[in-house]
């Protein structure tokens, strides 16, 4: 039964709380939250509980006062998830994402660029900045169905403020001293070993591989001392490596340039088949290999390795015509792994942005209401690590495809092989209706009317 898979999980963030009473709030909480209607604020979610005409400061007091970590929600589920890997990496996606707010006087809220804006007009969002990470799962190892990407971390990363126009020059060197000091990249660098540190303490001694898109790959992350952590991210077609220089020549690196464009269009260099799980399928992916290659600029001295994703050919719906999608050029400082375990990941990345559309779509994270400096950061931390808990309860109770305990399909979605994450919360509201016994420890008085009338709150 999910719920009851769901509680056990839960039940293992008493080491995260300090008081037994706040771990029973939270886990309430997190119910409430995954099965509330409407928009996903805090009121519902109490209401979702049967605790509107309680007194709700302590619900509040939960994120702003009450003494916790959001990493320490995502451990139980990273030592839980950990039986789903295979092979000698553990490999987790990385990706920043936004949180739009409408509210000026939230802190750490601040204008970006919006990531929905055409690629010829930039467009400005007011929001919060949180960088995830998330845990991907081979899930088509165990059947035909597509990997599962499980978040195990998502922590906010504000940028820094920008002084006024009338700031002194004092205050500009130290914008730009804070610039360099609390970015994105120093943030992911510091997450990246938080989750090593996270893999140690389960036992697991595999190699940490990190994915990440092109933003990923700078100098940065790349030039870092890493501790059984390899890096694989997807670099510009322009960008400028080169080779190690002849010992006796007293250089390091090699005066003649090349780029990874230069490398897909060289006929010298073979192609491969690689065997990959990709759209729903085994497939046989195009890819070239180039070892041993520096990159002056980005990673010093450190050998690197490039990797060359061929156009792989698709056709659309009701088109005859064949389309080829663009190559990816990938930089990874593993240079002993096979192409295979590399490739593999990468194209499981993608699983990430399906984390970021649920999370913000179906549950609504980022919707809650909340103006104190410690729940704008914990808060939607909260409610992802719900998310990501409900996941893996799907995962362990109801294995990995879909099956006849969850709701039928409409008729124009016959073909899905995953459960989905509406899938999971309808199936978990509908055993929180007719199991109230396992919920009356936490104080929850569940049912349709009031989930009905939680909506129009």
């Amino acid at each position: 039964m999910l719920l009851s898979h769901l509680l056990d999980i839960l039940q293992d963030w008493q080491a995260a709380f300090p008081q037994r009473r706040s771990c029973r709030r939270a886990i309430a909480q997190a119910l409430g939250t995954l099965t509330a209607f409407g928009r996903r604020t805090l009121s519902r979610a109490i209401w979702a509980q049967g605790h509107q005409l309680d007194d709700w400061s302590a619900e509040y007091r939960l994120h702003a006062r009450s003494q916790w970590r959001p990493a320490d929600l995502f451990f139980p589920i990273l030592q839980r998830a950990l039986s789903w890997r295979r092979g000698r990496y553990v490999a987790v996606a990385i990706d920043d994402t936004r949180l739009r707010k409408t509210g000026r006087k939230i802190p750490t809220a601040a204008y970006g660029r919006d990531p929905m804006s055409p690629k010829f007009h930039v467009n400005l969002m007011l929001g919060l900045r949180f960088l995830q990470l998330s845990l991907l799962l081979p899930l088509y190892r165990y059947g035909k169905v597509s990997p599962r990407a499980l978040p195990i971390r998502f922590e906010e990363a504000p940028p820094v403020k920008k002084p006024s126009r009338k700031a002194t020059d004092e205050q500009w060197a130290e914008y730009r001293l804070a610039t360099k000091q609390h970015n994105l990249s120093i943030r992911s660098v510091e997450s990246i070993r938080g989750v090593r540190a996270d893999l140690d303490r389960t036992g697991c001694r595999k190699t940490l591989l990190m994915v990440g898109d092109n933003s990923f790959c700078n100098r940065t992350l790349f030039s870092a001392v890493w501790d059984r952590i390899e890096i694989v991210a997807r670099t510009r077609r322009d960008l400028r490596l080169c080779r190690a220089a002849a010992p006796a020549s007293g250089r390091i690196y090699d005066p003649v340039k090349f780029t990874p464009e230069q490398v897909l269009q060289d006929t010298r260099i073979p192609w491969k088949k690689i065997r990959i799980f990709y759209a729903g399928q085994w497939r046989k992916v195009p890819c070239k290999e180039v070892p041993d290659v520096l990159w002056q600029s980005g990673a010093k001295q450190r050998l690197l390795r490039l990797l060359v994703v061929g156009p792989i050919p698709y056709y659309l719906p009701s088109q005859k015509r064949k389309h080829q999608r663009d190559p990816a050029f990938l930089l990874t400082t593993d240079r002993h792994g096979t192409i295979r375990e590399l490739l593999q990941p990468y194209f499981d990345r993608w699983q990430i942005e399906v984390n970021h559309r649920e999370e913000k779509d179906t549950l609504g994270v980022g919707q809650a209401q909340l103006r104190s400096r410690c729940s704008v950061a914990r808060q939607p931390a909260f409610a992802v690590a719900a998310y990501s808990a409900l996941m893996l309860a799907g995962l362990t109770a109801l294995g990995a495809e879909r099956n006849h305990q969850y709701q039928p399909l409409p008729k124009w979605r016959r073909n899905a092989k995953r459960p989905s994450c509406l899938d999971l919360v309808t199936l978990l509201r509908k055993e929180m209706v007719t199991n109230q016994a396992r919920l009356e420890p936490l104080g929850i008085r569940m049912d349709w009317k009031s989930l009905g009338l939680a909506a129009a709150a």
